[in-house]
């Protein structure tokens, strides 16, 4: 985040991540991208000692009691160090974390929250299905009512810290009827990691390997009632709220991830020599520098616009808005960017001498997880329509359309 917007506390919490991320050995880094480490557990570990994960919860809940324009500056220099080390962070302290706080019990809060912030255990979130995972509707996975408790059944996959997590945050039908509302149909549990639940790290991915990401079966799973998160049958209302961290924190994130790549970039090219003169000399690099800085610098601001109206409570339809406007713009103008960085570099960036091709491989992902730029697009238009017709009629905005010369036209304006 630009330093002229943060404050002097901010500015401190800065400084403390910084010094995480220089913390971070380079053959933790190189490992995980081979898989030889499949999570990165120190990580994390040492993030909670610091105080550092979900830095808006309450005090009492370990957090630091802050702001999202805060927690969107924490994302983006956490992803400077590598947009998997983002995702692990934010799936957990930002994602799984936000989830109970705003949904669940204070036993809840204790028992998950607390330690998760606090690094002592891991949590994922299991959404994506075999059958997809943009139709949250659609989930085929079951939950079973049985008095007590629910007995859970069905697969979920691609998910980010599988391997290590000690529980999991599972969304699941417990309406079999097809009639139902599917608003209605659905239930959100807090699932312990015990017998009946498998894991299988199994994926090759093209990037963002070492999180964990991975297959999770749930075999005649006993979850007991108090593990409801919310109301059974509500858990449209815990996704719901969930999108705002989901997408929000993942374009924060991604402006971390590609800044690497346009510093390597600027450096390179005041180095390299092409024709008796460094090539940022010539406008054909220079140019594709310039904007790759103006794309992170627009992300910036738009990250910084969205968290401000989450902090000022504004309408949620317009805060659904600009979140899928800012996860689908941050997303693809970072993945530009990154390939500017790599093709002024030209040859060389495309090995693994400079890790160029690493972050473009990783930044890949952040068009695609937390809901396609697709599905934001969707997002974006209906919320669109719907506030310009709500807003019709009501505005003190001036008409505009009638600033034309023959704007008193009706015989040519047309419209069946």
């Amino acid at each position: 985040m630009f330093d002229y917007m943060m404050d002097e506390k901010a500015l401190a919490l800065r400084e403390e991540v910084r010094d995480l991320v220089a913390g971070v050995p380079k053959q933790m880094i190189l490992d995980m991208d081979e898989d030889k480490i499949v999570f990165p557990r120190e990580f994390l570990a040492e993030a909670g000692r610091r105080n550092l994960m979900g830095c808006r919860y309450p005090e009492k809940w370990g957090g630091r009691g802050m702001d999202w324009a805060t927690t969107v500056m924490v994302m983006e220099e956490v992803g400077v160090l590598g947009y998997i080390f983002a995702c692990v962070f934010g799936v957990g302290a930002e994602l799984v974390c936000d989830a109970v706080i705003l949904h669940g019990t204070d036993e809840q809060k204790e028992k998950y929250v607390k330690p998760l912030l606090a690094g002592q255990i891991f949590a994922a979130e299991c959404l994506t299905e075999p059958r997809g995972g943009s139709d949250f509707f659609g989930t085929t996975t079951k939950a079973e009512d049985k008095g007590d408790h629910f007995v859970l059944n069905g697969q979920k996959r691609f998910i980010v810290g599988a391997e290590a997590a000690d529980y999991f945050l599972v969304y699941a039908r417990t309406n079999p009827d097809p009639q139902c509302d599917p608003h209605k149909a659905l239930t959100c549990f807090l699932v312990d990691r015990s017998g009946g639940v498998e894991t299988a790290y199994q994926y090759g991915l093209m990037g963002c390997r070492g999180g964990g990401a991975g297959r999770v079966v749930f075999k005649d799973v006993k979850v007991p009632k108090e593990n409801v998160l919310g109301e059974v049958g509500a858990a449209y209302k815990v996704f719901n709220t969930m999108m705002i961290p989901e997408r929000l924190g993942t374009a924060a994130m991604t402006i971390g991830a590609a800044r690497p790549a346009l510093d390597i970039a600027t450096g390179y090219t005041t180095r390299r020599k092409a024709f008796g003169q460094t090539i940022n000399n010539y406008q054909g690099v220079s140019f594709q520098v310039a904007e790759a800085a103006m794309l992170l610098d627009a992300s910036r601001a738009m990250c910084h616009a969205t968290a401000r109206a989450v902090d000022s409570h504004i309408h949620p339809r317009r805060i659904r808005r600009m979140v899928s406007e800012t996860k689908k713009f941050v997303t693809e103008s970072c993945q530009k960017a990154a390939h500017n960085a790599m093709q002024v570099m030209g040859g060389i960036g495309y090995t693994n001498i400079f890790p160029i091709e690493r972050i473009v491989r990783d930044l890949r992902l952040a068009s695609i997880w937390t809901g396609t730029n697709e599905v934001m697009a969707l997002i974006i238009a209906s919320e669109w329509y719907k506030e310009y017709f709500t807003k019709k009629g009501v505005t003190s905005e001036r008409d505009m359309e009638e600033i034309a010369a023959q704007a008193d036209s009706p015989e040519e304006k047309i419209y069946e």
